[in-house]
């Protein structure tokens, strides 16, 4: 897996490239829905295995889990008084968020793969390209040679092209607004 680093910082280019205007409290639950996934790494502690449907990249970096999850942070967090345009965008944007947690683990090198249709299929997928060093879990894990080596890798593949995404947005935003 890439980073909670690494995934909370493609959802905040997520979210200043595709949701114009985005209101920072937006940016921020987005960023928590992007790391939210991981959190199946617990059922280690209770005896859940890595490939079963609620062990590491299962159900909870499904597709649906993403829909779940926006649909819930929307209805919790989602201004009310904004128009149905303005709710959307903000569901839009934690999905993509979300599901983006999936799809940069599928980028890595290790593990079972990524169960993106969980529960109807609980087969487990990697992107045909896989350049990204899985990370090890654990928090004191990732500070060692070893998580070095995972954070250059996440830098060039990931952080260098998401900032240069996110910069080529503001750019073309910022020339239409002119």
């Amino acid at each position: 897996m890439p980073s909670i680093f690494t995934h909370a910082a493609v959802a905040l280019t997520i979210g200043t490239c595709f949701y114009p205007g985005i209101p920072k409290q937006a940016l921020a639950i987005g960023a928590v829905c992007s790391a939210i996934p991981d959190l199946d790494v617990i059922g280690f502690s209770f005896g859940v295995h890595y490939g079963d449907f609620l062990g590491h990249r299962g159900f909870t970096h499904s597709l649906l889990f993403a829909v779940l999850l926006a649909t819930a942070a929307t209805l919790l967090f989602g201004d009310g008084n904004a128009p149905g345009r303005g709710v959307f965008l903000l569901w839009t944007y934690l999905f993509l968020a979300t599901a983006s947690h999936g799809f940069l683990d599928a980028m890595t090198d290790g593990g079972l793969g990524v169960a993106f249709f969980a529960p109807f299929n609980m087969t487990r997928y990697f992107l045909p390209w896989t350049p990204v060093r899985v990370a090890p879990i654990g928090l004191f894990r990732f500070f060692s040679m070893r998580g070095l080596t995972v954070f250059l890798s996440e830098l060039f593949w990931i952080w260098i092209p998401a900032g240069l995404l996110a910069t080529g947005g503001w750019i073309v935003r910022r020339q239409s607004s002119r």
